[in-house]
């Protein structure tokens, strides 16, 4: 079961091996909803991993990418929209060695703008890592979360154990749009990050030593 803001255990604290490069994190923003909170949500989150010199963020909000619904046929060429879209996202996936996905849940599930911009892509996401950070009501975005598991199984990519995950009211974001339960929210936060970090640099390696064939 994932772990939720209030089952955070603390992690200890990484230094990078000198010859050991920071891991190349890509936060993705999944909410495109006018009002959204997602934005706030990764602002905080990229404001707690800044602490951890062991990656380097790259945060890309769904909002800023416009990719279209239409995808061409097997074998088919992207629309021009398509093809504009896919230059600025695709090489900073495939440049990344790990994943958080930001995501609010709708309706027991998670957005539709998520689901295309993962089904856009296929290489990029493989023997990879991938982290959750979710937010929502009672349930906190984790039905949302543990239906992005199957499909990150079915693109070849390795989710972690524990996320993130703001249950309204209790640990929920204040209006200044940090938790209200910032310390034990800040506790899983490092605790998935430390999972990333040690999913990212071993499959890292794999990959360089042989890469992955799917």
């Amino acid at each position: 079961m994932p772990t939720s803001a209030t089952e955070a255990a603390p992690a200890a604290a990484r230094e990078p091996v000198a010859d050991d490069p920071p891991l190349r994190l890509a936060v993705l923003v999944g909410s495109v909803r006018e009002g959204r909170q997602g934005r706030a949500v990764a602002d905080w989150f990229t404001g707690a991993a800044a602490a951890d010199t062991g990656f380097e963020l790259d945060v890309i909000d769904l909002a800023d990418v416009r990719l279209p619904l239409v995808m061409p046929g097997w074998g088919g060429t992207p629309s021009e929209e398509a093809v504009a879209a896919l230059a600025d996202v695709s090489p900073r996936l495939a440049a990344a060695d790990a994943f958080v996905i930001v995501t609010p849940e709708y309706n027991h599930s998670f957005p539709a703008a998520l689901k295309n911009v993962i089904d856009w892509h296929h290489a990029q996401w493989q023997a990879k890592p991938v982290g959750f950070v979710s937010y929502g009501g009672l349930g906190g975005g984790l039905r949302a979360v543990e239906q992005l598991r199957l499909v990150f199984a079915e693109l070849h990519a390795v989710t972690v154990r524990d996320s993130v995950s703001l249950h309204g009211p209790w640990s929920g974001l204040g209006e200044d749009g940090a938790p209200r339960d910032a310390a034990v929210c800040a506790g899983a936060a490092k605790g998935m990050l430390g999972q990333l970090s040690w999913w990212g640099r071993a499959l890292r390696t794999a990959r360089a030593d042989r890469p992955y064939a799917g």
